[in-house]
């Protein structure tokens, strides 16, 4: 099976913001920027001149690259979490007898998180897959239900 979707902690990447909506947006942005003539340089605001370059630079990887994922070295360099798993051998954190340790603190603005979990070790990772995907084609995502940080 392919995990490029799937995070060591249990969350599927198709329903990150990053992965999917963002890019799309911010191909969208750059499009209109150019239509409207702005590819090159923007001045109608003062100050955007002098940052218009790192600003383009920065629209340009978003549009055209998209998170790679956790098992792509994504996300968070230092992820406790991945380096766990990935010392432990494991593919995903829920086959750990100590799941779910401490390490998962730092989920706690995924309030879907923990169930989510429970859900994949309960039906398997294939059918788990299935209907996260299916979340993702109805265009759910992460960040309509994250916690705002405190």
């Amino acid at each position: 099976m392919d995990l490029r979707e799937v995070t060591y902690c249990g969350l599927y990447c198709g329903l990150c913001a990053s992965r999917r909506r963002i890019p799309t947006r911010a191909a969208a942005l750059r499009r209109d920027l150019r239509r409207e003539g702005y590819d090159r340089l923007f001045f109608d605001i003062p100050g955007m001149a002098d940052i218009w370059e790192s600003f383009w630079e920065g629209l340009t990887r978003l549009a055209d690259g998209a998170c790679p994922g956790c098992r792509g070295d994504g996300g968070d360099p230092g992820c406790e979490i991945r380096k766990c798993a990935r010392g432990h051998g494991l593919t995903l954190c829920v086959e750990c007898a100590d799941w779910s340790c401490a390490k998962h603190d730092v989920l706690c603005h995924y309030p879907m998180a923990r169930a989510d979990n429970a859900r994949l070790k309960l039906i398997g990772l294939e059918k788990w897959v299935a209907e996260q995907e299916e979340r993702a084609e109805s265009g759910f995502a992460y960040a309509d239900v994250r916690l705002p940080a405190d």
